[in-house]
């Protein structure tokens, strides 16, 4: 039905902005499904999870394979993140469109100097909070939402400085009424995205690939590990994964160190290729074939 983008600082009030919109949400109409997507819902750590721009990357891919998942047009997903960067954002309106849902931005907008003061008055309190360093990289680092970008657009703005985030808030109560207008042919002021014909026929091996290709890798990692210490130290050709799979062939051993690396070369080079060609594996046995095919050219004769 939707996609909502809390957008802000670190420290200005998204959380808060997220809960009383699903809220209104709720009470604007109770049959509404509605749902929190953050970082607490992975367990995930705000200071381990922006720790430097590998972590920060996994984080946002954790939450956008999320949102993939969930996005449709039964629900209505609330991102609740920093969502600074506007590729990313960019990147979560294509979701959107290629669910065919309404998208939109609510940006909590606080001046730099209150989000610092925030953040030490939760660290004062024994709270949740950011550590100096990674709070100074992140507020150099925020890109503002701008309402002349499609993917920023609608933008509903927020100012918990002057006044308190509430259910009644100017912004929220716009947004609810922009997420729940009743559309016939006559409406203008909502915009349901439309997908185009390259996101149709790519979304189901999209949303499912980074799971499928996360699992079935693990999974050929794990049978060679146990084979190796089945064969303690012997030749390990003609393992067999499954019915219907090609078997692994690997002519010694090969350390766990070393497994690692190849799936994670494996998992990179594979979506390299479906950004210009064909679209990786949407389900696990063709993940595996593929994998196993891979580690054959590479380990075997």
């Amino acid at each position: 039905m939707a996609l909502v983008v809390i957008c802000g600082q670190p420290c200005s009030g998204k959380s808060t902005a997220a809960t009383c919109l699903a809220e209104a949400l709720k009470n604007s109409e109770s049959t509404l499904n509605v749902r929190i997507i953050d970082e607490t819902f992975f367990h995930l750590d705000r200071n381990q999870g922006y720790a430097n721009m590998t972590a920060e990357k996994n984080i946002r891919g954790v939450l956008r394979s999320e949102v993939d998942r969930s996005v449709c047009k039964d629900n209505i997903i609330i991102v609740d993140s920093l969502n600074s960067i506007k590729g990313y954002r960019y990147e979560l309106w294509c979701l959107a469109r290629a669910a065919g849902v309404r998208y939109c931005v609510l940006y909590s907008d606080v001046e730099e100097t209150d989000c610092r003061k925030w953040n030490e008055d939760r660290k004062e309190k024994g709270e949740a909070a950011y550590d100096e360093n990674v709070f100074e990289d992140l507020v150099r680092r925020f890109e503002k939402p701008e309402s002349k970008n499609r993917w920023d657009s609608p933008l509903f703005e927020l100012q918990p400085s002057k006044d308190q985030i509430e259910k009644s808030s100017p912004a929220i109560v716009d947004a609810v009424s922009y997420l729940t207008k009743k559309v016939d042919s006559k409406t203008r002021d909502v915009k349901i995205l439309q997908p185009t014909i390259a996101t149709q026929s790519g979304r189901t091996s999209e949303a499912n690939s980074l799971y499928e290709m996360d699992r079935a890798t693990l999974e050929i990692m794990n049978a060679i590990v146990a084979a190796q210490s089945q064969a303690l130290g012997g030749p390990l050709n003609g393992i067999t994964i499954g019915q219907g799979l090609p078997t692994i062939n690997i002519q010694s051993v090969v350390g766990l160190p070393e497994l690692r690396r190849l799936r994670r070369t494996f998992i990179k080079l594979t979506g390299q290729t479906s950004l210009s060609g064909r679209p990786p594996p949407a389900d696990a046995e063709s993940a595996k074939r593929m994998f196993v095919d891979y580690l054959n050219r590479e380990l075997g004769t």
